[in-house]
């Protein structure tokens, strides 16, 4: 699996990801029914961040994340980090490769912390995936996303110093 920064071209490879995975209603608070081009406000960053892709051996698309300060200004020593497996990829190991990208990146950048904002608690195997890579819940907001499946569910701040 190869990680790197994410191509015009690969963001038009992911958009249908995005898309299907802001629909489901699970994961993520971004609005429904994005275009290609305001959706990509949603998920490409500007430096100081960065927006990458993970890539297998043959080329296929697996998922992509983004990452960099979580706050401007008097925050910005705090990184955060989103991400998206396409659904063929689940279970194989991207997200992990992911996480452990973004937390190097965010290392060598000199961010003294990450922290993700809104991990749905429903997402058991977010919140699994971000513990056994070292963070740990510091709050949950109840009742803070509407779950298509689950109704009103809490949002978990996850933190790890760096």
């Amino acid at each position: 699996m190869n990680i790197r920064p994410m191509t015009e071209a690969d963001w038009v490879a992911f958009f249908p990801t995005f898309a299907a995975v802001v629909e489901a209603g699970e994961t993520y608070a971004f609005p429904v029914g994005l275009s290609l081009d305001e959706a990509r406000g949603w998920w490409l960053e500007s430096p100081p961040g960065t927006t990458v892709v993970a890539v297998s051996d043959e080329g296929e698309l697996l998922g992509s994340a983004k990452t960099g300060p979580n706050r401007p200004g008097r925050g910005s020593h705090v990184a955060t980090a989103s991400f998206m497996v396409t659904p063929a990829a689940r279970g194989r190991g991207v997200g992990r490769a992911l996480g452990e990208w973004v937390l190097g990146w965010a290392r060598e950048q000199g961010y003294a912390a990450m922290q993700f904002n809104a991990v749905v608690e429903t997402n058991t195997v977010a919140v699994k995936l971000w513990e056994s890579l070292g963070f740990s819940v510091i709050g949950t907001v109840p009742e803070a996303f509407d779950s298509r499946e689950h109704g009103r569910v809490g949002l978990h701040v996850m933190h790890q110093r760096l």
